[in-house]
């Protein structure tokens, strides 16, 4: 894992948008976006029919869950002729479509493309050098821009924090604390955890909790010394931990809630605390779907004294795929331009997602009470970790999500989820040819 450096529609639904008013002539192709339902794709959704009313260009979207979007952005990458001119690849699964050769290099479409210097580039992830397979603005090519920041932060209840005297936790045994406070089931649950098998769903949850206590899946993934320490005595802390946030503060049915029933249990006023991504930031003070408006707060997400915060980007890179006319990568590129501009991120955080500019996130706007969160977001970045930088993370996550699920519910204790991780991690390393071992099993 590497630091981040600064540099409601159905799924599978289809929405296409056109300008309003008067027919006007496409100044380029039509394009397609494939695009996963997602708390930040309304915000995008109403950034596309802004580039549409100002452009006249055409866009349609096919919208689809997180693992309909994987499949079918693999399906179509492979195919003779891609259905999908723009792909938003996941933090967690986008190294896999950049060692396939499938996404086509940003300058080799049109070599005077640049990536704004205000925006994110997330560790380097926009950058790829296939002869040394790493993620390097130096010798890398650029192959994609950023259009979701996603890091995680802490969510909580300023109203209950003000009647309880609490401030805000930076160690995890202070968000321990308030928590354990705040807990009155079923009224409210002190804090709400993301603990379902699902696609990035515990396992993502686990993250902030796993680098907050100093651990790493492996040995020095930079130097390619893949040797697994999952089961390390760091990585058990983390994950007792994780499980006594459960037992003593936490919902009953943690090992059952996705992200959007913790989203749910928050607007709704069942948490009081939630580790959740940036981009739910835009539900918490919507009238229509919130009863706690203007009581969430947003900070960074605590950690372990000694150590810190360490929080998994989740972020979303936009690429354009090799397999479709030229005509429309040319399209799908004017789109990204448009998009990483001051203007166009300014529009993207009013309509309600997160920016990928840093100089949006430092504009006089978070003096605003509904852009509260961006001063928070502003400071978590710094600490934000790529969580894969092989393109074997789908199968990793699988894995982490199946066993940390069994240790959520008790179907495994704490030691055995984190050796068998271990173990299963070493025979996927084996088997793509890394140098690999793992630690010997927690007692």
């Amino acid at each position: 894992m590497q630091k981040l450096s600064r540099r409601g529609v159905l799924a599978g639904a289809a929405v296409v948008v056109t300008a309003p008013g008067a027919a006007r002539s496409a100044q380029v192709a039509p394009i397609t976006i494939a695009i996963n339902q997602s708390p930040w794709f309304d915000g995008f959704r109403k950034l596309v029919d802004t580039y549409v009313s100002e452009t006249g260009n055409k866009v349609s979207m096919d919208v689809n869950s997180f693992e309909g979007l994987l499949q079918k952005s693999r399906d179509s990458v492979r195919a003779k002729d891609g259905a999908y001119d723009l792909l938003p690849l996941n933090g967690s699964f986008f190294v896999e479509f950049y060692y396939g050769g499938f996404m086509m290099p940003l300058q080799e479409i049109d070599a005077s493309f640049k990536l704004d210097p205000n925006v994110f580039t997330f560790d380097d992830t926009v950058y790829f050098d296939p002869a040394t397979r790493t993620m390097n603005a130096k010798t890398g090519k650029l192959m994609t821009v950023p259009i979701n920041p996603n890091v995680p932060m802490l969510y909580y209840r300023t109203d209950l924090y003000e009647k309880a005297g609490l401030k805000v936790p930076e160690t995890f045994a202070e968000l321990l604390a308030n928590a354990k406070k705040l807990n009155d089931p079923p009224k409210i649950y002190g804090i709400v955890q993301r603990g379902a098998r699902g696609s990035t769903d515990v396992s993502y949850d686990f993250f902030p909790y796993f680098l907050g206590f100093g651990a790493d899946m492996f040995r020095d993934p930079k130097g390619g010394d893949f040797t697994v320490t999952v089961n390390s005595d760091k990585g058990r802390a983390a994950l007792d931990y994780y499980l006594t946030l459960e037992h003593d503060a936490g919902h009953p049915n943690t090992g059952g809630l996705g992200q959007a029933q913790v989203i749910q249990n928050v607007v709704t006023g069942k948490a009081a605390h939630a580790i959740m991504v940036i981009a739910a930031w835009a539900q918490m003070d919507d009238k229509t779907k919130s009863l706690v408006p203007g009581k969430i707060g947003y900070a960074v997400p605590p950690h372990a004294p000694g150590f810190h915060p360490g929080l998994p980007i989740g972020h979303w890179l936009a690429g354009i795929p090799r397999n479709v006319p030229r005509e429309r990568q040319a399209a799908a590129l004017a789109f990204l331009n448009w998009f990483q501009s001051f203007d166009a991120q300014m529009k993207y955080t009013l309509a309600g997602a997160p920016p990928v500019r840093g100089d949006v996130l430092r504009t006089e706007v978070p003096n605003r009470p509904e852009l509260r969160w961006m001063k928070p977001l502003a400071d978590a970045l710094p600490y934000g970790r790529v969580m894969w930088t092989v393109p074997e993370g789908g199968e990793l996550t699988a894995v982490l999500d199946l066993r940390l699920n069994q240790a959520v519910t008790g179907e495994l204790t704490a030691a055995t989820a984190l050796n068998t991780i271990a173990k299963e991690f070493e025979a996927i390393m084996q088997k793509g040819g890394y140098k690999t071992g793992r630690l010997p099993d927690l007692g």
